[in-house]
């Protein structure tokens, strides 16, 4: 399975899957009940983005963005939490630091300042089973206001340590 959603943009709503022969017509068949029909220009267009390896390019190119945007939170949130996960993907997990403020303090503080910051709390069945800690996405703020977000989290987090 994938989709063309984190790399081309969501609204294209592109996805595939790559099947066994055997599941094949169960599953045309199945799409053709969900809906009336997929659109085919967005279609072309991917074909002709992955023939000509430009799909392949902008995954590279996005792939160095979000890396370099993660390697800045990293940097910048220095030793006030602890930043968890692969090097990839669109958002990374921060720990908090045992003994510093609790994830609705942050999350608080954050919001006062304008910053949309996920608590880790809200992905869990037992909200309260594990440490606490954030969801920073860092796909979405446009690369002009990204750094001064971080750094506005990072003086969030400064703040509260005080």
């Amino acid at each position: 399975m994938g989709t063309a959603a984190k790399t081309l943009g969501p609204a294209l709503r592109l996805a595939w899957l790559v099947l066994p022969a055997r599941l094949v017509e169960p599953v045309v068949e199945a799409k053709r009940h969900l809906d009336l029909q997929s659109e085919t220009i967005g279609q072309l267009a991917l074909a002709e983005l992955i023939g000509d390896h430009g799909y392949d390019r902008q995954v590279r190119t996005v792939r160095r963005r979000y890396r370099q945007r993660r390697d800045l939170l990293l940097n910048r949130l220095g030793d006030r939490s602890a930043v968890a996960g692969v090097a990839a993907g669109l958002h990374a997990t921060v720990h908090l630091r045992p003994g510093g403020p609790t994830e609705g303090a942050v999350l608080a503080a954050a919001a006062a300042r304008g910053l949309a910051v996920g608590g880790l709390a809200m992905h869990r069945h037992q909200p309260e089973s594990g440490p606490p800690g954030l969801v920073v996405g860092y796909a979405r703020p446009p690369a002009h206001a990204y750094p001064a977000a971080v750094d506005l989290l990072a003086g969030v987090l400064r703040d509260l340590d005080a």
